[in-house]
């Protein structure tokens, strides 16, 4: 249930109904807006408790929240989140993501030495991107392949993070990782085969850090809503929507983008929604046609996979970009798209 304050609302009154909701067996969870708050009972209690609160000082009116996952609910926050990666300290520029700008984030799909980390992050900085991403932990389908660098990976990411002033977001598979990787990044990624880790989620919800929350490769987008719902009702509510592909019958790409899916996302959830092209299609050279397309259709941000010697690379090389690639991503996303055409004579009506 959520109830709406009126913009007369006292702070007094705004405490009675938060007092009122927690009586009845709801957990209150308050939302400022420019004008008026919202506060939403979350939870399972009393509902025509909170029903009564119709009649109570600075209450405007009182209706139930429709979907199942709550605080990422457009309903319980209209205003669209922006998410803030990083601080500015040094070299460092905190990202905001969710804001008026398209956040590109770049680097490697995992870190494979100093020198190839390094030189990735200088040149994704000169095309143009604002984060940094590589992977020190690596969920493979074969235990026989690379599994990532683990701590020494991190400790080659901060570097770079130093070096170039770029915030880093890098994967966190295990509750036991989490500590150790907030040390070392500014950003941690739950990944697609981990979007239903319960556990994960919950200890995820506990951390001081912004989430970057991906699409299982079967999941609704209500599953993937209520993933992220699982990060706010534990108490972070810095989280970023990322969509990366699902499975289908198609057997041209590794996954089927989900062009639609970023877009009711972003119409469901006030929680800032990027796109991963890499992964969404496992083709180089589909990359710059998606990314555009994500963009036109509302993508807050891009996730692209891009190395210093693709076909050198120790996973992901055949969706990975190298340098020069990258570059002419970065042009791409920001041409004009074609115009469309009219009939003889109707042109001046269509301007």
């Amino acid at each position: 249930m959520i109830v709406n304050m009126s913009e007369k609302a006292t702070e007094q009154d705004i405490a009675h109904i938060i007092e009122r909701i927690r009586e009845a067996g709801y957990t209150p969870h308050v939302t400022r807006g420019v004008e008026r708050a919202i506060v939403a009972a979350v939870g399972n209690g009393r509902r025509h408790e909170i029903e009564a609160l119709q009649v109570a000082p600075g209450v405007d009116n009182v209706v139930a929240i429709a979907q199942p996952f709550k605080l990422v609910s457009r309903q319980v926050k209209p205003e669209r989140s922006v998410i803030h990666v990083g601080v500015n300290v040094g070299k460092v520029a905190a990202v905001a993501i969710g804001g008026p700008r398209v956040v590109v984030i770049a680097g490697p799909c995992s870190v494979e030495s100093r020198e190839q980390l390094i030189s990735t992050a200088h040149a994704v900085k000169r095309a143009g991107a604002t984060m940094l991403r590589g992977g020190a932990y690596k969920p493979r389908t074969s235990p026989y392949d690379f599994q990532g660098l683990g701590l020494e990976a991190l400790k080659i990411l901060r570097e770079a993070r130093e070096e170039t002033g770029l915030p880093v977001v890098t994967e966190v598979m295990s509750t036991e990782d989490v500590d150790i990787i907030c040390e070392h990044v500014d950003m941690l990624q739950l990944g697609a085969r981990n979007m239903q880790n319960f556990a994960l989620l919950r200890r995820l919800a506990t951390v001081r850090k912004p989430v970057l929350l991906k699409r299982g490769p079967s999941a609704t987008v209500k599953e993937w809503l209520l993933a992220a719902e699982y990060l706010l009702s534990g108490g972070n509510s810095q989280v970023v929507l990322c969509e990366r592909g699902i499975k289908t019958f198609e057997t041209e790409m590794r996954n089927t983008f989900d062009l639609a899916a970023v877009a009711l996302a972003r119409d469901l959830s006030h929680l800032p929604v990027i796109a991963d092209p890499s992964h969404g299609t496992g083709k180089q050279s589909l990359i710059a046609a998606v990314s555009r397309a994500a963009v036109a259709v509302g993508a807050d941000g891009l996730i692209i996979e891009v190395h210093p010697c693709p076909e050198r690379a120790l996973s992901d090389g055949a969706q990975s970009l190298d340098f020069a690639g990258f570059e002419k991503v970065m042009k791409a996303i920001g041409e004009p798209l074609r115009r469309v055409a009219v009939l003889a004579g109707a042109e001046a009506e269509v301007a």
